[in-house]
Parts: C-alpha cells; sequence; structure tokens
C-alpha cells in the first residue's frame, strides 16, 4: 500500500520549489547527496504551470519500432492504473525503443485521457507531441524534448520498476517538480518534508540577510556557512 499525504499536506509541499525540496530531503539524512532526483536530460516542458506534485505510475514505452502489433493487454493496464492509482498521479513513461530521440508517448488524445482518470503531469525520457493542447489541459511535463510524430506507438509494461535518467522510480513513488526540474521524495519522510523546507528556508533567510547586511565579512561568512 502507497502511504498516501493528506491533501493539506500535498498542497504544502506544492507550495515550495523543488531545490528547496531538495535541500529539505538533504536534512532528514535518509539518501546520498547526488540520489534521488534527475539530471538537466529531463527539463521542464511546461514552466509556467508551477509545481507538481504526485504518485507515480509507471511505464514502458516503444514508439521507434516499426511494424509491430499494439497488445490492448497494455493499453488496458494503463487506464486501470490510472482510474485506481492514489491522486494525484504522475505518468512515468519509460522508452525502450531503439530510437528514442524520435520517441512520442504522450500527445493531446493520451493526455486528454490521463487528466480525465486523475493524472496531473508526466515525466519521461522519451518524447512527447501536441505541446500547446497538454499546455492547455493544465498537465505538468518533464522529458528530453519534442517530435511531431507518434510514430508507431506501444505501451509495454505498466506499474512495474523503472529507471529514469539514472534514478529508480517505481509505482506509488511521490514526485515533486517544477521549473528546476523533478526529485523524488522518499515516502517514509514525506509527511516531514514540508517542517524541514520551512526550517531550511529559515535557515537560508538568515544566511541572505547576513550577506546583503553592513556587518558583513568574508571571515564572518566563512564561520556561518563552512565551518559546521
Amino acid at each position: 500500500m502507497v502511504r498516501q499525504l493528506s491533501t493539506e499536506q500535498i498542497e504544502a509541499l506544492k507550495a515550495i520549489d523543488t531545490p528547496t525540496i531538495c535541500n529539505a530531503i538533504e536534512t532528514l539524512q535518509v539518501r546520498g547527496r547526488v540520489e534521488g532526483f534527475l539530471g538537466m536530460d529531463i527539463r521542464c516542458l511546461l514552466p509556467d504551470l508551477g509545481t507538481m506534485v504526485g504518485y507515480a505510475i509507471t511505464v514502458t514505452a516503444d514508439s521507434t519500432t516499426p511494424d509491430v502489433p499494439r497488445s490492448s493487454n497494455a493499453w488496458l493496464a494503463w487506464l486501470k492504473a490510472m482510474e485506481s492509482s492514489p491522486k494525484p498521479s504522475v505518468l512515468v513513461l519509460k522508452d525502450i525503443g531503439p530510437e528514442p530521440r524520435k520517441s512520442a508517448h504522450l500527445g493531446e488524445v493520451m493526455a486528454t485521457i490521463a487528466k480525465r482518470l486523475g493524472v496531473i503531469g508526466v515525466v519521461g525520457d522519451g518524447g512527447l507531441r501536441d505541446i500547446l493542447e497538454i499546455e492547455r489541459l493544465g498537465l505538468h511535463c518533464f522529458g528530453p524534448g519534442l517530435v511531431p510524430s507518434h510514430g508507431n506507438p506501444r505501451l509495454i509494461e505498466v506499474n512495474v520498476p523503472v529507471e529514469i535518467d539514472g534514478v529508480p522510480i517505481e509505482p506509488g513513488y511521490l514526485l515533486h517538480g517544477d521549473i528546476n526540474g523533478v526529485t523524488t521524495i522518499p515516502l517514509s519522510i514525506a509527511d516531514k518534508v514540508a517542517e524541514a523546507a520551512a526550517r531550511v528556508r529559515e535557515e537560508e533567510a538568515q544566511l541572505m540577510e547576513y550577506i546583503n547586511g553592513l556587518d558583513f565579512t568574508v571571515e564572518g561568512l566563512f564561520k556561518r556557512k563552512f565551518t559546521h
């Protein structure tokens, strides 16, 4: 069972930028400093939509192998997974095709279906298309880029462990993303992250006040920032 947060807790996380979320997780010491966040190959394609927070629905997909028929079972599993998943949910699309830079795993039709079934965003290492239509739907998009054609779209497996940009993501993982990128939030400490973020913000505010203040010195900054 996925450990779900309350609506209020989700909204509290949405009010925090993703870098501060990463800093807060770091203070809780549940993973290494270079673990859990996606790199710059998975970028925010619709930054004006703000912050995304949701539970992962994982899908492996291939749109660049020609002349292979679709599996209707996989498409039904995708629909059922979106219907029954914790909300809000995020599609995590793992490309397994031969030409990932020409792949397209979500466009206007699939995005509309996903939105209808409670999906609020998509994260993947393949391409997307119909970005203006997706923006009008209000669906967050994180990926390497866009392509114009859907190719030969196939869903392979649904709700299986995947890896995006070197980061393991399993069904039900909590994802947080904004213009800066995407991180996972460990479910074991998810209910503590907003409070930890508030502490981070307070400490940063005090530091920035010192940096911009009349009493600033290099020696004082070094003592505050680099000696503990």
